[in-house]
């Protein structure tokens, strides 16, 4: 172990509050048979960590890989925020070198914070100019939360004005099995809507009345009451 992930490893640890993590375990569904079973927090909220991420950016990626694949969740999460950071300020190499550490360790992206706050800005940003096939496979991965990237990276684009991506994962995943998933796929059909009301609705439009429900609520969520409610009524 290096220094500097010995280092970090004693501040996390300093920081570390039991009655909060005893919350975080219960909100992340850390319980038998659960979707975030055996995963330990030990209670840093997330602006330390970012904070712990700025202090350390620059630690190597044989320390992010003992990080990465801690059964701590915070540890998990601090390393990808410091791999955000390096992709973000560092060359093509590096950026690459980022890309290619996350598609091997996304078994270890395993809590939907974990994807929410890393996909679209490794994965998405990484392939926003290159060929997207990879995010057509992960959108068919048994893992659900292969599935979440998939479809999380694309947000990236979202925010550019570009949909088409988004709309494309969210026809793959419409009838998911996963509420994980309907929660995910609802807040970018919305998030699309903030941006462009007509592509969001052309989309709604066509699937609304075979979605699940709770993607549907998390799409027109911003909508005005009646047609929200004429949109419930199917």
């Amino acid at each position: 172990m290096s220094l500097k992930l010995n280092a970090l490893r004693k501040s996390l640890q300093k920081q570390a509050d039991p009655h909060k993590a005893r919350i975080l375990q219960g909100f992340f569904k850390t319980g038998p048979g659960e979707y975030g079973e055996n995963d330990i927090f030990i209670g840093v909220p997330v602006p330390e960590l970012r904070k712990l991420a700025k202090i350390f950016p620059a630690l190597e990626l044989k320390d992010l890989q003992v990080l990465i694949q801690s059964r701590i969740h915070e540890e998990r999460q601090v390393a990808l925020f410091i791999l955000i950071i390096q992709f973000n300020h560092g060359p093509t190499a590096r950026q690459k070198a980022v890309y290619s550490f996350y598609l091997r360790n996304l078994r270890f992206i395993n809590n939907w914070d974990l994807v929410d706050a890393s996909a679209e800005h490794i994965l998405g940003a990484y392939l926003a100019d290159k060929d997207k096939t990879l995010l057509n496979r992960l959108a068919h991965s048994r893992n659900f939360w292969k599935r979440r990237i998939a479809i999380l990276s694309t947000f990236h684009y979202i925010k550019k004005g570009e949909f088409d991506e988004t709309l494309k994962i969210a026809r793959l995943l419409l009838h998911d099995s996963e509420d994980l998933i309907h929660k995910a796929v609802g807040w970018l059909l919305r998030e699309i809507g903030k941006r462009n009301l007509k592509a969001g609705e052309d989309f709604l439009r066509q699937h609304y009345k075979t979605m699940p429900r709770t993607m549907l609520r998390y799409a027109i969520e911003r909508f005005p009451e009646p047609k929200r409610r004429a949109y419930l009524k199917g």
